[in-house]
């Protein structure tokens, strides 16, 4: 096992060597999401649409198209094989059942000079969740993300996927209907993570990214 020591002239490189993996620390990389980032903020879903249709090759061409609704979320449900969709619900049910035992509740009392204490508990308005998509099949993290925003009481649920081609697996779908995600935008990449960050005409900036 390798040892790092603080007191080697060299640490502060060593531990950087050691942490550097692929393009953590690629200059160019980093100045290109940067770019993207600025991009979006200045230009919203024009940005957003011409991204995704450079980096995915996405068929919209418009950001309208961008969005799914939420009648085909629930078809992408009904139309799973049953065992497939009895496997869904029960992880998706047990999910909710762990979390809702996390659940903190507000709470105050007063002591003995009469001051009230406390601590109040306020679930986030509007939350975003980065999902794998394309032919990727990761239903968990639509159900591991989701499930506990809704069961500590976020009002929305805002999903984004990558679709390349325009190609998405129902079964990350059918997670999303599950989970009552509340809107669903197929794109990916930095330019998704800023839309939600910073928010455009079409996509609601949200107040945490997971």
């Amino acid at each position: 096992m390798r040892q790092l020591s603080t007191q080697d002239t060299d640490f502060e490189q060593q531990l950087k060597d050691l942490l550097a993996f692929e393009t953590v620390n690629d200059v160019d990389l980093l100045k290109t999401v940067d770019d993207i980032i600025t991009q979006v903020r200045h230009d919203g879903d024009k940005v957003v649409l011409a991204l995704t249709q450079k980096f995915d090759q996405h068929p919209a061409t418009t950001i309208q198209e961008l969005e799914l609704s939420k009648q085909s979320l629930a078809e992408a449900f009904d139309n799973l094989d049953e065992k497939v969709k009895t496997a869904l619900t029960t992880a998706a049910t047990r999910v909710q059942s762990f979390h809702k035992r996390q659940i903190q509740e507000t709470w105050q009392y007063e002591d003995e000079l009469g001051n009230r204490l406390g601590q109040k508990v306020t679930p986030l308005d509007r939350v975003g969740i980065y999902v794998p998509g394309g032919l990727a099949s990761y239903p968990s993290s639509v159900l591991m993300n989701a499930i506990p925003a809704k069961v500590a009481g976020v009002t929305e649920v805002i999903m984004v996927v990558p679709a390349p081609n325009g190609v998405l697996n129902p079964l990350v779908l059918a997670a999303a209907h599950l989970a009552q995600v509340a809107r669903v935008f197929t794109i990916g990449g930095a330019q998704a993570v800023a839309a939600l960050a910073y928010g455009t005409k079409t996509l609601p900036a949200v107040d945490k990214i997971t």
